[in-house]
């Protein structure tokens, strides 16, 4: 399966931190744990870049990423699947995905630790439902 449908939704409704992996392009992984997975349409989605510098360099080198979500209603976890497509610094989505981490941030007594440096559009390749 490639698409978003309505039983992922829920996933992405940035409750839990998700963690993501990316890998260089000589095989050297990183992981790292984001804040928001963004629904953007049924093919796409968008993370959060906040910080993650080594993500960074190994998309510019290899493209391909995979993410886990989990549901806060299921407690099931996804394996998403990704590939690279753009990063926005405005826009409507950046402006949404900035606003939701302020809302995080806010809940989280952390208010001004995080900033949105842009939000990193995917292509989803595959999702897989694990456990």
């Amino acid at each position: 399966m490639n698409l978003i449908t309505e039983d992922v939704l829920p996933s992405l409704q940035g409750r839990f931190p998700s963690p993501v992996a990316t890998c260089s392009l000589d095989g050297v992984p990183n992981a790292t744990a984001i804040s928001q997975v963004y629904y953007v349409d049924a093919n796409h989605v968008a993370l959060s870049r906040q910080f993650f510098n080594k993500t960074v360099r190994n998309i510019a080198e290899n493209p391909m990423a995979c993410v886990m979500v989990t549901c806060p209603v299921t407690y099931k976890f996804r394996k998403i699947n990704l590939r690279f497509v753009e990063s926005q610094t405005s826009g409507e989505i950046f402006e949404k995905m900035k606003l939701q981490l302020d809302i995080i941030a806010s809940m989280q007594k952390r208010t001004g630790l995080f900033k949105l440096q842009s939000s990193d559009i995917y292509e989803v390749v595959s999702i897989e439902v694990l456990g």
